[in-house]
């Protein structure tokens, strides 16, 4: 991946110093991208590394670039990655100085390693105290509550049975947030507007929770309606030290999980800005939080904050941090761990520049904003060739994409100096990156970054229900943005039938006439069948589109999967996803796919003679949307059902998803 960081930031992060000593081996209780990026900064500080993995991820690109690897188990992460036993193993045989983990895996592990205090072994990442005080929402809480820090009111114990849930929100009043206490990530979280809303939230939230941590309690507290997800990066070590390093933007969510972030967010003044850094390194304090952690603060419109919760981890969206601060905070955390001082004051802090983050998901944004899609990458390649963009992944072309991992594909991150360029950035980044082989949710990305409110700053963890209460249906054409289309893909098919006039570079058949310059095309586009005109002069056509000419220039590289193509002086580059011999062709284009049927004007006038195939009737089938396991299933043959009721429950990418019957009727 390429690094955004510019000169001057040199004085934070990119130089490592040699003489000062850390580990000579580590290991790495994680995979995907997180821990590619562990290894990256170690391989940079010259510590050796050691992978774990599961059965089928024994091609994975984390065991690739770790110095050594070893498997723990099947697929299931409950038998693999998250099998303390089989970890303490490797760390044995493999002699590793120290360990980076799952934060699932941190409780259960720490206990274990006090002892193997004698072998060596250091945990980079926090204390135990530490993990298990803010992994543990209950507790986070009340201990936020004695270091002044603002804090959302609710009910501060444990939850016992649905029915004590919902005395509890009739008590808070609703809408309630029922939510994992040992949980994050957005699993083992409900919201509630209603009794019925709470018994359903607790249900799925403690079996989510169960099945994710391990651990099935359960707190409640007031949702506060139409937030801001702000979050303070802290930084401290073993000497006392604490920073906050500024904050993150993560409103932009779905189910409860981020999907864009940026650094800084256009919401906070610098008055707010630092109080609740301090208040975010008052909780470090308070536990005597040595590594890298995020402080999570719910923000409304008045720039009130309330904490939300603590990760004792290295979040997903902390590139957007070293972004616009230059700092390496794997490298920082490795020398918290060793025991190193911070080398910074809190004045030595930046804001340089504007970073944004986005989500690239195996998912399909039509469904929900994105239900998980599994498969292989039949075609994979990263935009790093756009300036100012750096890629975390943990995958390549060919890599499966599972049910039982996280669906996430790449973190695309921009940099710019200021919020417009890294956007602009962002909507070229996304434009140039292929992935073929599963759905993704480009579409979706493209789409949020571009739209006035998100430009203007006007955002909310609400964001995507209310720019879309209908639900994501991709980008809305223009009638320009048609035209463009329509005369691109005619150019587009105009130039292959030329190509297949070629062979090595030569008319197939010297003597037949090659000098044909127009054609007339039929395209078929959305509800619409439009007339279209080509003309050849050089490498450009000529089209007419609507009674409008417009001239397409590219240079017709059709074994590419990117083409950049110039309309009338504008670029777009676009993507050909599909294409088929009836006409019928896929054309990525600002972002959504589109498909479109081109036929000469003579085989469109045939083309009514064709028969349609009927479509399938699926009204008495419950399909799943999503590939999963079935946890439960509420039914049995014969019994009658009702519209709206539960038929069984898909547990897919560790969420639960109750499917539900679309009509009345007899199973």
């Amino acid at each position: 991946s390429r690094w955004c960081l510019i000169t001057s930031h040199k004085l934070y992060s990119s130089v490592y110093d040699p003489n000062e000593k850390t580990f000579e081996k580590l290991l790495i209780a994680n995979r995907g991208e997180i821990a590619c990026r562990v290894i990256k900064t170690c391989k940079k500080m010259g510590i050796k590394t050691v992978a774990i993995h599961s059965d089928v991820d024994a091609n994975a690109v984390h065991v690739k670039m770790a110095d050594e690897a070893v498997c723990v188990g099947p697929a299931p992460t409950s038998k693999s990655y998250l099998n303390m036993d089989a970890i303490m193993e490797v760390i044995r045989k493999t002699r590793a100085q120290a360990v980076s983990l799952n934060v699932s895996l941190c409780c259960s592990f720490l206990s274990s390693l006090s002892l193997q205090a004698s072998e060596g072994v250091t945990f980079i990442g926090p204390d135990t105290h530490a993990i298990q005080a803010m992994g543990d929402k209950i507790e986070s809480k009340l201990l936020a509550k004695n270091a002044k820090v603002n804090t959302i009111p609710g009910f501060d114990g444990v939850v016992k049975d649905a029915d004590e849930a919902v005395r509890i929100a009739r008590e808070i009043g609703y809408p309630v947030m029922i939510k994992a206490s040992a949980g994050g990530g957005g699993k083992g979280m409900r919201i509630a507007w209603d009794d019925e809303e709470t018994r359903e939230g607790f249900r799925f939230s403690s079996q989510e929770a169960a099945s994710s941590f391990g651990d099935d309690r359960l707190l409640i507290e007031k949702f506060i309606d139409n937030p801001r997800h702000i979050e303070i990066q802290v930084l401290a070590d073993k000497h006392g030290n604490a920073l906050w390093l500024n904050e993150r933007e993560c409103s932009i969510q779905r189910r409860n999980q981020k999907v864009v972030e940026e650094a800084p967010s256009t919401f906070l003044d610098p008055e707010t800005r630092r109080a609740m850094g301090e208040q975010a390194v008052a909780l470090a304090k308070a536990v005597k939080y040595s590594s890298a952690g995020t402080v999570e603060f719910l923000v409304d419109s008045n720039k009130n904050f309330y904490f939300l919760e603590m990760n004792t981890r290295l979040q997903v969206e902390h590139p957007v941090t070293e972004c616009i601060t230059g700092l390496d905070l794997v490298q920082e955390m490795i020398r918290v761990a060793k025991g190193y001082p911070l080398r910074h004051k809190q004045a030595d802090i930046p804001i340089n520049g504007w970073a944004v983050e986005c989500r690239v998901y195996a998912e399909d944004p039509y469904k929900s904003f994105g239900l998980p899609s599994i498969g292989k990458l039949s075609q994979y390649q990263e935009p790093l060739h756009v300036p100012s963009v750096r890629v975390d992944s943990g995958i390549q072309q060919g890599s499966d994409i599972s049910i039982y991992y996280d669906p996430m594909i790449s973190k695309l991150i921009t940099y710019g100096s200021n919020r417009a360029e890294a956007l602009k950035r962002m909507e070229e980044a996304l434009d140039n990156y292929v992935i073929r082989g599963v759905a993704h949710n480009i579409s979706l990305l493209r789409e949020v970054i571009v739209h006035p409110r998100f430009v203007q700053g006007d955002i909310s963890t609400k964001f995507l229900p209310e720019v879309y209460p209908d639900g994501f249906k991709g980008h809305e054409l223009t009638d320009l943005e048609r035209r463009q289309l329509l005369a691109t893909a005619a150019s587009l098919y105009v130039a292959e039938q030329l190509r297949s006039q070629q062979f090595l570079g030569t008319p197939r058949i010297p003597i037949a006439k090659s000098k044909r310059s127009s054609w007339e095309l039929s395209v078929h586009l959305g509800d619409g069948t439009y007339p279209v005109a080509v003309s050849k002069h050089g490498s450009s056509f000529s089209v007419e589109v609507d009674g409008m000419k417009l001239n397409v220039t590219s240079e017709w590289n059709l074994a590419s999967p990117l083409l950049s193509v110039t309309i009338d002086g504008t670029q777009r580059t676009i993507q050909r996803i599909s294409r088929n011999a009836s006409g019928e062709t896929s054309i990525q284009f600002l972002g959504t796919v589109y498909k479109l049927q081109i036929l000469t004007k003579v085989a469109a006038e045939l083309s009514k003679y064709m028969p349609e195939k009927a479509a399938e009737d699926t009204s008495s089938i419950l399909r799943s949307p999503m590939p999963g396991t079935v946890v439960a299933v509420s039914v049995k043959p014969g019994d009658m059902v009702s519209e709206g009721q539960e038929i069984c429950v898909i547990e897919a990418m560790k969420m639960q998803n109750s499917m539900i019957a679309a009509k009345t009727g007899k199973v």
